[in-house]
């Protein structure tokens, strides 16, 4: 199944002028001297934060904290951003968009994607004040099946729209996820997408996004939920042969970056998981 990597990777260049503004911003302020509280993400038992040094207080109690890099919202966004056969897709624009159990499709299907069950929680806050909480602004979150598949794009499943949601983030900026572990595909390190809106109305059409961004899943529980759990199996090789490091889009990132781009998951295979990351936005 083609998955669209050259798409991604003809994204790399603005994405590096996208880089170097970031870069500016954190030498300016100073961020360049924080250190990872833990290891990028390989281990589930940290939750991924940025330490000053000097203090030793993670950002959740001193107030620090780093925009999230800006990566490719891909070739399967459904965020009116491209077509399918020819016909603008975006699933934005459809009543029932707006929830937080992603895993069944909605309007066009009753069908429900399987596999591990897992909820996110995204706290979107303001790194340009102190991490304040941004409520009131919407994000859109999407990813692939546990075959590596894209609803509404893929063979199989462009009759579905399951694993694709928003949801607007409350007084303490979060929003909750409810949908399933998705899988690892050949070329890409696993991953979800999601995009911020400042508000509802707005998150109609891509042109008005604030951040598009992707967080990279512990490799840790990877290699378990694709070694253990049913319908995973073509996953196992595929993690084998990706890195965060060699992954064409999380590769440039910096260390920070991917901590606070990594949630911590806890749980099994037949509880679920549940975990929750960061998205600072310079707002």
């Amino acid at each position: 199944m083609r998955h669209g990597l050259q798409f991604d990777l003809e994204t790399l260049a603005d994405r590096s002028r996208q880089r170097r503004q970031a870069l500016q911003w954190l030498l300016a302020g100073g961020s360049a001297a924080m250190l990872v509280a833990c290891g990028g993400g390989t281990s589930d038992t940290n939750t991924p934060s940025i330490v000053d040094p000097s203090s030793g207080t993670s950002a959740a109690t001193s107030g620090t904290c780093i925009a999230n890099a800006s990566e490719t919202n891909g070739p399967y966004p459904s965020d009116g951003s491209n077509t399918v056969n020819g016909i603008v897709s975006n699933v934005l624009q459809q009543s029932g968009i707006v929830r937080s159990d992603i895993r069944p499709s909605f309007a066009i299907s009753s069908n429900t994607a399987p596999g591990v069950p897992l909820t996110l929680t995204l706290r979107v806050v303001n790194s340009n004040n102190g991490c304040a909480a941004l409520a009131g602004y919407a994000v859109y979150l999407w990813h692939c099946t546990r075959d590596g598949a894209y609803s509404l794009y893929s063979g199989g499943v462009q009759n579905e729209n399951f694993l694709r949601g928003v949801q607007v983030t409350d007084a303490n900026g979060e929003v909750i996820f409810t949908t399933i572990f998705p899988g690892c595909y050949a070329g890409r390190y696993p991953h979800i997408h999601f995009e911020v809106y400042t508000s509802l109305a707005l998150a109609t059409l891509y042109t008005n996004r604030v951040l598009t961004s992707q967080m990279a899943l512990p490799r840790a529980t990877c290699q378990t939920v694709y070694n253990t759990a049913s319908g995973y199996s073509q996953s196992v090789s595929n993690l084998a042969g990706v890195t965060i490091a060699g992954d064409g889009v999380f590769g440039d990132n910096s260390t920070a970056q991917m901590a606070q781009m990594t949630p911590a998951l806890a749980g099994s295979v037949d509880a679920g998981y549940s975990g929750s990351i960061l998205v600072g936005v310079p707002a």
